[in-house]
């Protein structure tokens, strides 16, 4: 149980694929119970282990996991936010993510992404700017390279 412990802890038993808490009371074989999910697909990764729930860990193995951007936020063309991170993990940069109506629409969209990118992919410092531009404001993600 240490290695589970571990990266929950350093996760703060969020899992990685739907950001919902994980109880850590709630057994390892329930479906919202804690699991380590490994990255062995992918050995340049950085982190090796990741929390999930059990069903969540189990499901992405048959699909392809889709990080969803909450209802709440208004942006329009948003981004498939595994392939962008996946794109700045392993080149870094800078990259468009979506467009906001209004500033304060961009903005928490802004601080939404920070928050979300700092469980998606710890150890990667991901910063967001608006760029106000035809009407609309941009949100672009960016990072330095690895």
């Amino acid at each position: 149980m240490s290695l589970l412990d571990d990266v929950a802890e350093r996760d703060g038993w969020r899992c990685w694929v739907c950001d919902e808490p994980v109880d850590p009371d709630e057994s390892v074989n329930d479906q919202r119970g804690p699991s380590v999910d490994s990255r062995t697909a992918d050995r340049k990764a950085k982190v090796a282990e990741r929390l999930a729930h059990r069903g969540c860990n189990s499901r992405k193995g048959a699909v392809k996991v889709v990080i969803a951007w909450p209802e709440r936020l208004y942006v329009v063309e948003p981004a498939p936010l595994m392939a962008v991170a996946d794109r700045l993990e392993r080149k870094g940069g800078r990259e468009t993510v979506g467009r906001c109506p209004t500033r304060k629409d961009a903005q928490e969209a802004a601080d939404w992404l920070v928050d979300r990118f700092s469980r998606l992919l710890p150890g990667l410092p991901v910063t967001a700017d608006i760029q106000p531009g035809g009407g609309q404001f941009l949100v672009v993600l960016a990072t330095g390279r690895r």
